[in-house]
């Protein structure tokens, strides 16, 4: 039954819509977008603290684990606040009164780095300041993000002597994100129109990437970010990643590779389910729509649920072989083309991971180059038309050399050629992404920038990827497999392409995996300084 209709009960009036209250956009038009946004956010946090108590006083903690056991109590207060308001309106009508509202917020992490003498020298690329000050930000599901916050703050406080607080923000939980699908929603009859008018709702003006992407305005003696996501940008994502993926967004592992075909997917989990039973810490295999196998299903069944999998419903599938210690493996089949490696890209690096790895086709472009050879990416011509304005195209988007290094010897280790073997299967340089499948009909027009760029290959993806590494400041490379050599007369046919994936796509998924394990042991060093700027969040 729709809100105010319930037998005699009068309507309640709903407080004034923002657009009859002060607007947060005056006066907004003469400034640079990122100063309008940074007004607005302040101004939408204004007014939502104005309609209810004022919050409560930070305070100090003792250490890195009492500052997040904190986070995590005033979240769950704020959450189950929320929740249980959002009920209350789904069976009774009754809107949340404003002092009830002013707890439906975020906590805030609040660092102070006040130096005496000289600040310590560490070749680390994070968890480090750039120079004194206030640096604080909202956080989101603290408890689930415990690990990565204790590996930031522990050496912000023995290295550095930073405080840490820890308090109320004035920036309001949306409520849709307080619950894990909408169907809770769904009961009583409430619009979201409806619910819009009582509780705080996703809002755009809020949520964007300035500290990512440089456009932040750092004013003298302002805090200034702690994080490169915070808590609204965070709870957006991972969201978009459950919608798109069709996993719980807590199934993502910190390793990912990311693959424009299918068949990949396949080997994956055929690979996922052997590793159930050879003792190498797989826990568990999550597929698409959260099924899961462990150890305790026998491979019939595990076959079985494999087979069910309805994967076509999402966008961009995701595959998790899940570990205790931190070091399983994620699997996203992103379809073809950059606008899809943007998107999922962008939704993954709010979980922080330590490295996405593509590996997919691509075609080959040297005469020497034979079907099922390898690429491995040393640079990247942008033509993918999509990032153009986040990262420049005049931006280098450089190579990493432990990433690089741990490709090549995945492959010899995969593949056991040495030397000469090596260099005929295996070729190194720059990789052409197109925005455009059918680029061989402009060839005309291409010729010429493949001829004096030196590319050995063109995708659809990679260097999307890799720039979003680059930008995201996730650690990125790229190692395809040549499906096709147009310029040379063989092109993709149905016959030739089936022999290809047989042959292909197992050895070259293996070699994806074996790279990440070669990574996993250089963690501290994986994540170069290369891709942190001058004035960095101290964050990673």
């Amino acid at each position: 039954m729709r809100f105010g209709t319930r037998g005699s009960r009068r309507a309640i009036r709903p407080p004034a819509p923002l657009s009859k209250r002060s607007s947060p956009r005056r006066n907004l038009r003469s400034r640079s977008p990122a100063s309008q946004r940074n007004d607005l956010r302040k101004g939408l946090s204004l007014q939502r603290s104005s309609n209810g108590r004022s919050a409560r006083p930070f305070e100090k903690a003792s250490s890195p684990a009492d500052a997040i056991d904190r986070l995590a109590r005033l979240y769950g207060e704020a959450e189950d606040a929320l929740k249980g308001a959002v009920e209350q309106f789904l069976e009774n009508n009754v809107p949340p009164a404003p002092e009830k509202r002013a707890q439906f917020r975020y906590p805030k992490l609040r660092v102070t780095y006040n130096p005496e003498g000289v600040p310590p020298s560490s070749p680390r690329a994070f968890a480090k300041f750039s120079e004194a000050g206030i640096y604080a930000t909202t956080v989101t599901h603290p408890e689930e993000f415990r690990a990565y916050l204790t590996e930031q703050l522990e050496p912000l406080v023995e290295e550095f002597g930073a405080t840490i607080e820890v308090g109320v923000s004035d920036h309001e939980i949306p409520y849709p994100y307080v619950f894990e699908s909408g169907d809770e929603l769904g009961r009583g009859g409430a619009t979201a129109s409806e619910l819009a008018r009582f509780f705080p709702t996703p809002t755009l003006a809020t949520i964007g990437d300035e500290i990512a992407d440089g456009f932040f305005d750092f004013a003298p003696g302002a805090e200034r970010p702690l994080a490169l996501f915070d808590a609204a940008r965070t709870d957006y994502s991972l969201r978009r990643l459950v919608h798109y993926t069709g996993s719980d967004w807590r199934s993502m592992q910190p390793w990912v590779l990311l693959t424009n075909y299918h068949r990949y997917v396949d080997q994956f989990v055929q690979w996922g389910l052997k590793q159930l039973h050879t003792g190498a810490g797989v826990e568990k295999v999550i597929l698409p729509g959260n099924v899961v196998i462990d150890s305790s299903i026998s491979p019939t069944e595990a076959e079985a649920r494999v087979s069910a999998v309805a994967w076509h419903r999402f966008q961009m599938p995701a595959y998790h072989c899940v570990r205790a210690d931190g070091r399983g493996i994620s699997l996203v089949n992103i379809g073809v083309g950059p606008s899809n490696a943007k998107t999922i890209t962008d939704h993954i690096a709010v979980l922080r991971p330590h490295c996405w790895l593509m590996v997919g086709h691509c075609a080959g472009l040297r005469q020497s180059q034979v079907i099922g050879d390898y690429v491995l990416a040393h640079a990247y011509l942008r033509r993918d038309n999509i990032l153009d304005e986040a990262v420049p195209l005049e931006t280098p988007i450089p190579a990493l050399a432990e990433v690089q290094v741990a490709l090549q010897e995945a492959v010899a280790k995969v593949t056991g050629d040495r030397g000469e073997a090596l260099k005929r299967r295996l070729r190194t340089g720059t990789v052409v992404t197109d925005d455009d499948r059918n680029w061989e009909l402009r060839w005309s027009k291409e010729r010429r920038i493949i001829n004096i760029s030196r590319a050995i290959a063109v995708d659809m993806e990679s260097a999307t990827v890799a720039t979003q590494g680059f930008r995201m400041r996730v650690p990125y490379g790229t190692l395809l497999c040549v499906s096709d050599k147009p310029l040379h007369g063989e092109i993709k046919l149905p016959g030739a392409a089936n022999a290809f994936y047989e042959r292909a796509i197992a050895e070259h998924l293996q070699i994806g995996i074996a790279a990440i394990g070669l990574l996993q042991s250089q963690d501290d060093t994986l994540h170069s300084r290369k891709l942190r700027s001058f004035d960095e969040p101290p964050f990673r």
